[in-house]
């Protein structure tokens, strides 16, 4: 008894941190491929060597982490291939790899959809992932039968999920279904309800919450959670960009009252994205304050980019400046990184505290040695101070 509770103990254990990164498909290639077409993903392969320094990190440090493996776990089937094995070697010779280690991101069909070589950290990692996403454009094909008349719901769902997943407009072809439909209860209405939320002002948006019930029993509840939140945060991106205070509060309005859990991080975000858009610097020093408690508060890269916007923003504006600089120390305070000591000598500098500057520039370049061409950045910042 006590040996079968340690073992469901170690086997839970396993598990919890095998689905936190990447989880890496086992198969051949060809069942790779035929795997993609069924979920309709792209492929990441991690063409990888087993004596390749920068491999073995992004193993140990990328591909492990949480954000890392519930967005590639998500958009893509995943795999690993030694490419000095036999697999690795039939592989390379469709797709040749001269550097370790080669990401690849290849459609269904087999086709190379984006390719870069050297080691990612987690942010760049993720923005690679963004970018062969939106590579993929399969709704040429389903545009064509669409014009000629086909009006089957089967193809304008993969019409309108083709067009989100190239992050075109899909409103238009989806409002003309739904105004087609009498009855959007049916399963495949409230599927396609679903994939046709892009933004929150929307009426689709109103519809998918009037049969959110419906939908959540028909998918999961996670699934209407990601696709509230994503319409929010889009129709916060479109109040910044036609700067309109009606739809930036109906966005902030929506994400309370159907995800309140997230609402005030995405209330702080939101707000510093607008009020810049806006210009308006006094609720935008604002909205930074709240930004540094809630959110930035012990976070040092955090902390140092928000500096650094501030500084950046309102490069004459001396309140903003004092605010930049508060941000920067504390960066210093909870983060040992040279960029950190950068970022603080530049807006002390900024504020006309030489001295205090240049201490800061020679702590970064204490912490900059031995990383190329950081250092020369260092000292040309050490040279200004010296010089001004």
């Amino acid at each position: 008894m006590r040996f079968t509770i340690i073992l469901f103990f170690l086997l839970s254990c396993f598990q919890t941190q095998a689905q936190k990164g990447i989880d890496f498909f086992h198969g051949t290639w060809e069942e790779a491929l035929v795997e993609a077409k069924a979920q309709d993903k792209l492929i990441f392969v991690d063409a990888y060597a087993v004596w390749c320094g920068p491999c073995k990190r992004m193993a140990k440090n990328v591909f492990s982490d949480e954000k890392v493996g519930e967005f590639y776990n998500k958009n893509f089937i995943n795999m690993k291939i030694d490419m000095e094995k036999k697999m690795g070697r039939a592989f390379g010779r469709t797709y040749p790899v001269s550097a370790f280690p080669t990401l690849m991101y290849i459609d269904y069909k087999g086709e190379l959809v984006h390719k870069v070589k050297g080691g990612q950290k987690i942010d760049p990692f993720l923005k690679l992932g963004k970018f062969a996403l939106s590579k993929v454009d399969n709704s040429k094909d389903f545009k064509v039968a669409y014009e000629k008349g086909d009006r089957s719901p089967e193809l304008v769902y993969n019409y309108v999920k083709a067009l989100n997943k190239g992050g075109k407009p899909s409103l238009k072809i989806a409002n003309e279904y739904i105004r087609s439909q009498k009855d959007l209860t049916t399963d495949q209405n409230l599927k396609f309800l679903l994939e046709a939320t892009t933004d929150a002002d929307s009426r689709i948006f109103d519809l998918m919450i009037e049969n959110k019930s419906a939908i959540e029993k028909l998918t999961s509840k996670q699934e209407v959670k990601d696709k509230i939140e994503k319409a929010c945060y889009r129709s916060a991106e479109k109040a910044v960009e036609y700067q309109n205070a009606d739809l930036h509060q109906d966005a902030l309005a929506k994400m309370k009252k159907h995800v309140p859990k997230k609402a005030a991080q995405f209330a702080v975000q939101a707000d510093m994205k607008f009020c810049l858009a806006c210009g308006d610097g006094k609720k935008y020093l604002k909205a930074c304050e709240k930004y540094a408690k809630k959110e930035a508060k012990n976070d040092p890269a955090k902390l140092n980019d928000l500096a650094l916007a501030i500084s950046e923003n309102f490069p004459e504006d001396k309140k903003a400046l004092k605010k930049a600089e508060k941000y920067a120390k504390k960066a210093t305070e909870k983060g040992k990184e040279y960029n950190y000591f950068l970022t603080y000598a530049t807006i002390l500098l900024q504020n006309g505290k030489k001295k205090d500057a240049l201490k800061m520039a020679n702590k970064s370049l204490d912490l900059a040695k031995g990383k190329r061409g950081v250092e020369g950045t260092v000292k040309r910042l050490i040279r200004k101070i010296e010089q001004s």
